[in-house]
């Protein structure tokens, strides 16, 4: 096994098990998760929910190669209790936001289940890429018990890459906790082949996603555990594991007055003059981090 220095939260770890055609990411979060939340007051399911699509969001938007790139995750419907959630990842910055009707969500109890949430809705991931990778996105319906059954069904439907995910969540006095892994075949082991082969049943698929599946909750939320040393929990008896020390992950909202101030100068005057206040300013309410920016145009 190749290992690097010790990985316990905030940070993603990568592998890679090269003799099984498979990759994979493992992340904790911590206080990254906390000062995300903390921008709203959001009820516990909310809570849970947008800690999930975090999480989530660490893993798939880690696999990113370009540092430039950005994946973005968004869950919509029309007449759900949650009517958006948003989130993105750009070297190693996440945000997310959950915007949701209150007076339904207090009809639902305690632990509302995902069609509960959203009904009738849709999970897009989109990929930004720079140069050639450009932007794609894919569209799959919310469907299943979790936001991590949607992300494993738009890798198979949109990609044609066999993905499993694990999440776990925890919620205290202490603050919010949350652990996850993913892990993919890779038909012929190399990314970027065609991939219109790949196969649920495939023998090795069928061995690591068995191996991955035992992964237990309290592990993944084990503060004590290294990422490290779950994946060698996990993997041990493969002949070899690739560990790649991801980056750092940051609480990346990207909102600034000069930021919006660029934005709005795309505006015409005529526009503009319907934007003012009585001050002669423009204030911009950034639902990411709950701050109003007020802006000189």
């Amino acid at each position: 096994m190749e290992m690097q220095s010790e990985i316990f939260a905030d940070r993603v770890l990568g592998f890679t098990l090269p003799a099984r055609d498979a990759r994979g990411r493992a992340v904790r979060l911590d206080a990254v998760l906390n000062q995300v939340l903390s921008a709203h007051d959001y009820p516990p399911p909310i809570m849970h929910l947008l800690a999930e699509a975090l999480v989530l969001t660490a893993l798939i938007g880690s696999l990113l190669k370009d540092s430039d790139a950005q994946m973005t995750m968004q869950a919509q419907t029309q007449e759900g209790v949650v009517s958006l959630l948003a989130c993105d990842f750009k070297a190693g910055d996440v945000r997310g936001y959950v915007k949701f009707d209150a007076d339904k969500l207090a009809e639902l109890g305690s632990n509302p289940s995902l069609f509960a949430l959203f009904g009738k809705g849709y999970l897009a991931i989109t990929f930004d890429g720079v140069g050639a990778g450009g932007r794609y996105q894919g569209i799959v319906p919310l469907e299943g018990n979790s936001l991590a059954e949607a992300c494993e069904a738009y890798f198979i439907q949109s990609e044609q890459v066999p993905t499993m995910i694990r999440l776990a969540i925890s919620n205290d006095a202490d603050g919010c906790t949350a652990g996850g892994l993913l892990i993919q075949h890779l038909p012929d082991g190399e990314e970027g082949r065609d991939r219109i082969h790949a196969r649920l049943d495939h023998p090795e698929w069928e061995h690591v996603s068995i191996l991955a599946g035992t992964v237990r909750h309290d592990e993944l939320l084990d503060s004590s555990l290294s990422m490290e040393g779950l994946v060698w929990r996990l993997f041990h008896e493969e002949d070899r594991i690739r560990v790649e020390q991801g980056c750092e992950l940051h609480r990346g909202c990207r909102c600034s007055a000069e930021h919006y101030q660029q934005v709005l100068g795309r505006f015409s005057d005529t526009e503009l003059q319907d934007m003012r206040d009585t001050d002669g300013l423009v204030r911009v309410d950034c639902a990411f981090c709950s701050r109003v920016f007020p802006v000189t145009v």
